[in-house]
């Protein structure tokens, strides 16, 4: 990617839901709105994030834009004094400063608009793509994301705005492999993105990863079938969501405040990073619900393959290695891939129902 590298394997560590949640969470981020106004009010806390997921392995900081669309922006109603290129910028600057404290690249992103649901103007969708991108540049920031698109339509529209430029550009739908919203088929989807100019294609957020390696399979199907090639990337959810099929997390009765119990713990990591990475996929990172221990486990079962250990991982080992130092017996018994990789985990809940009802 870039003019950086010849080749590289991308490991990206969660840069819209993702810091979004996290954000909400620290009290940066208003839930409902999901806006990235942080970027220009709270800088040290965008700031200490990306250094948090460079340190666990990242090899990508994609600017803090989520949802950074004027229209966006004017409906959520409370950033009246802040405007997207404020935004963009300060998210650029914020990025670059980090991406050169390693060997990073940073990614501007962009995902789907209120405007497209309400107008299907793709002269309008365009008009903001646009605007979005041009703030970007300025920043010569290394390739664009368009992410979190429920149609294919209007993610097409994206690329083809995205590919004016002489960036690469990545493209994922959160789609389950039922197809988006309009019921496209994953496969056809991935072959209309290529189609459009897209250098990588895959899925992000609404579902657990599991889940989404299926979709980006089909993907991928879709792309052989019509004698196409792209890279693939793929950044799910954090959390289990087993319950859940179109619309994905959502319809969850713990969406958004409730999620902890269904987090996943580092060694579903594990087992995810190694399924996407078998599969094809060498885009690996998360979306919503994805700290920075849950990147550091993507560095650290791909650590062979791209020959070095994040520093987040100099302290511990692999595998709770430095469990064999402990003072109890049946801790040091825990000091081993495969007792991590066996262990069925308890939620610890009273009364947890194994599955809930959703609003779908």
């Amino acid at each position: 990617i870039g003019q950086r590298r010849e080749t590289r394997t991308i490991f990206k560590r969660p840069g819209d839901g993702g810091y979004v949640m996290q954000l909400e969470r620290r009290g940066y981020v208003k839930a409902g709105h999901w806006t990235p106004e942080a970027a220009v009010e709270h800088p040290e806390a965008v700031r200490q994030l990306h250094r948090e997921f460079l340190r666990a392995g990242a090899n990508v900081i994609q600017t803090f834009t989520f949802y950074c669309s004027e229209d966006k922006l004017e409906i959520s109603g409370n950033v009246s004094n802040i405007f997207g290129a404020q935004i963009n910028e300060a998210a650029c600057d914020l990025a670059r400063e980090v991406a050169n404290e390693g060997d990073a690249l940073v990614a501007g992103g962009v995902s789907q608009t209120p405007c497209y649901v309400e107008s299907h103007s793709e002269t309008e969708v365009k008009a903001i793509f646009k605007k979005q991108m041009d703030d970007f540049l300025k920043k010569d920031i290394d390739f664009f994301i368009a992410e979190y698109f429920e149609h294919v339509e209007e993610a097409v529209w994206a690329v083809e705005v995205l590919k004016t430029s002489s960036k690469p550009v990545g493209a994922t739908l959160c789609i389950s492999p039922q197809g988006d919203m309009n019921g496209v088929p994953p496969g056809e989807c991935a072959v209309r993105l290529v189609r459009a100019g897209a250098d990588i294609v895959g899925i992000n957020c609404h579902l657990d990863p599991l889940t989404c390696i299926r979709t980006v399979k089909l993907m991928k199907a879709g792309l052989e079938n019509a004698g196409l090639k792209a890279h693939l990337m793929i950044q799910p959810l954090g959390f289990h969501t087993p319950e859940c099929n179109h619309t994905g997390y959502l319809s969850l009765p713990e969406f958004p405040f409730a999620l902890e119990t269904r987090a996943m713990t580092r060694w579903d990591v594990h087992q995810y990073a190694r399924e996407a990475y078998d599969a094809g996929i060498r885009y690996i990172g998360g979306c919503c619900g994805f700290e920075p221990y849950h990147i550091r486990a993507i560095a650290e079962e791909v650590s062979a393959e791209r020959g070095f250990l994040p520093p987040a991982s100099e302290k511990h080992g692999l595998w709770g290695a430095a469990l064999g130092m402990h003072t109890k017996p049946w801790v040091r018994a825990r000091a081993h891939r495969e007792y991590w990789e066996k262990l069925l985990p308890a939620s610890g809940r009273p009364k947890c129902p194994s599955m809930a009802t959703t609003a779908e």
